[in-house]
């Protein structure tokens, strides 16, 4: 296994989490934690250790990458996500709206399973790998505002 597949981050790997443009603020933010959680879960050592501050309080690990937040339409997003799937190279995190819509993982997953993967409307997708694959997917997008 490789350094990207192990969440071991150096000069050569990137992370980044393209947002769809189009979706109100509180469906992009919604997106960006969903898809980080996925990450911090699947990446484990991208997460920091637990640190201490001067008045000896505990404050939990956070990521210990940088994480750009890149902005697309959700044609892009999409093209982006065929794209790093057929490489094989970075980590694929995707958020579906079919995902957004349910409240059962079990509906989700059921209705998922039976949509075809080109009816999928992508509402963001996180990316990890190396660098030089992620920056050629998504290196003429900009940060999200």
């Amino acid at each position: 296994m490789d350094a990207a597949a192990n969440g071991v981050t150096d000069e050569s790997t990137k992370c980044v989490m393209v947002i769809d443009s189009g979706l109100p603020v509180g469906l992009r933010v919604n997106t960006a934690g969903l898809l980080g959680a996925t990450l911090g879960r699947r990446l484990e050592r991208i997460i920091g250790p637990d640190v201490v501050d001067a008045s000896g309080e505990n404050h939990a690990g956070i990521l210990n990458v940088p994480l750009p937040i890149l902005s697309a339409d959700a044609d892009t997003i999409k093209a982006i996500r065929e794209k790093a799937v057929k490489t094989g190279g970075p980590l694929v995190v995707d958020f579906t709206e079919t995902a957004q819509r349910e409240v059962r993982y079990e509906d989700y997953a059921g209705k998922l399973a039976a949509t075809p993967a080109g009816e999928l409307k992508y509402l963001g997708v996180a990316l990890y790998g190396p660098k030089k694959a992620i920056n050629k997917l998504v290196g003429n997008l900009l940060l999200l505002r």
